[in-house]
């Protein structure tokens, strides 16, 4: 594979937080040059990785070079220049609280990992500001599926921050000929878009359990990205960021791909396994953590969420899919048309 970026790129030293989606992100950052290193919390994890040249659970067929540095210890985080979280949402805050008295003021700190933090329903990007208040914190998001950047396939995203010389700066040291960055200062409308997606992406695997067409299907992510950007849109957002990478370009992937855990577990939901059963079947889905804070946000800000209330129904109050779908398709009429999508 030709390297392109190499020679007008200066590397970085860059510190990986989670070993998942992380690993990903760790072969593709280090097949272009830059210095590596992996942590994980669990020792078995990364002795699995070392044995086996691959991580064969979550990332199977993806070679992991020896020149990655694996630890479970974080003061190597000490030296880096970018840390990269890519952890779930509930370790969060603990892996940020962690870093407080490791990391240099200053160090650019890069979330990876998509959804709102349990009962606080608080951004990922505030969570880490609240850990790290000395550091540049930066919102990764846009359809990326760690299979696939993985493997080197062609993939962009957006670079995410209020400060803006931080998330250019991500875009400049991180992005290469197949990891294409663009940045953005709307970071709540692409954290918004990232996290909610998840929730829509539950409901289109819940219409391919039932196998009840691609009508359905397209109007299920049509309307769940209108009521997305019309709760971003409450909560400061830009209306355009959820016609972007973010937005738009996240909810297709995920509504679509066998990749995506959120639409796997939607469809087995669809095929009449309870929710509790389908996330424990599939592994982390941060759909079904999403609906309800996606649900309580609404609440919160007086703003309609039908498709998110109606997944909140059926992963927390035993709502059947079709009682659902029902229920969605009998709402009053409405215009299609909505001014918080259009105004600015």
């Amino acid at each position: 594979m030709p390297v392109l970026f190499q020679k007008e790129k200066r590397m970085a030293t860059i510190f990986v937080m989670g070993a998942g989606w992380g690993t990903a992100l760790s072969v593709m950052f280090d097949r272009y040059g830059h210095m590596v290193t992996l942590w994980s919390p669990f020792e078995e994890e990364l002795e699995e990785i070392r044995r086996y040249g691959e991580h064969k659970r979550l990332l199977p067929g993806v070679p992991v070079p020896p020149s990655i540095h694996l630890t479970c210890d974080l003061d190597a985080a000490k030296k880096a220049e970018i840390v990269v979280m890519a952890v779930p949402s509930f370790a969060i805050r603990k892996s940020a609280a962690q870093l407080k008295n490791i990391l240099s003021p200053g160090v650019l700190v890069a979330n990876a990992g998509k959804g709102l933090e349990e009962n606080t329903y608080q951004r990922f990007t505030q969570v880490i500001r609240e850990e790290l208040p000395h550091a540049h914190v930066v919102a990764l998001s846009g359809p990326s599926h760690a299979e696939e950047v993985g493997r080197g396939v062609p993939t962009t995203i957006v670079s995410a921050s209020s400060d803006q010389k931080a998330a250019e700066r991500v875009q400049e040291l991180l992005m290469n000929e197949r990891f294409r960055i663009y940045a953005n200062t709307d970071e709540i409308g692409v954290e918004l878009g990232g996290a909610l997606k998840n929730v829509i992406a539950l409901a289109a695997g819940v219409c391919d359990g039932l196998n009840i067409g691609d009508n359905a299907k397209a109007a299920l992510m049509t309307r769940g990205l209108a009521e997305i950007a019309r709760l971003g849109v409450a909560m400061g957002a830009s209306s355009e960021t959820f016609a972007g990478l973010s937005g738009m370009g996240d909810l297709i992937v995920t509504c679509s791909s066998l990749h995506s855990r959120n639409r796997r577990a939607g469809m087995l939901i669809g095929q009449g396994v309870s929710p509790k059963e389908a996330v424990h079947s599939v592994g982390t889905v941060e759909g079904y953590y999403a609906s309800r804070a996606g649900w309580e946000l609404s609440q919160r800000m007086g703003v309609e969420m039908p498709i998110t209330a109606q997944c909140y129904r059926i992963c927390y109050e035993g709502q059947s899919p079709q009682t659902a779908i029902l229920e969605l398709m009998a709402r009053p009429r409405r215009h299609e048309s909505e001014s918080p999508w259009v105004r600015a």
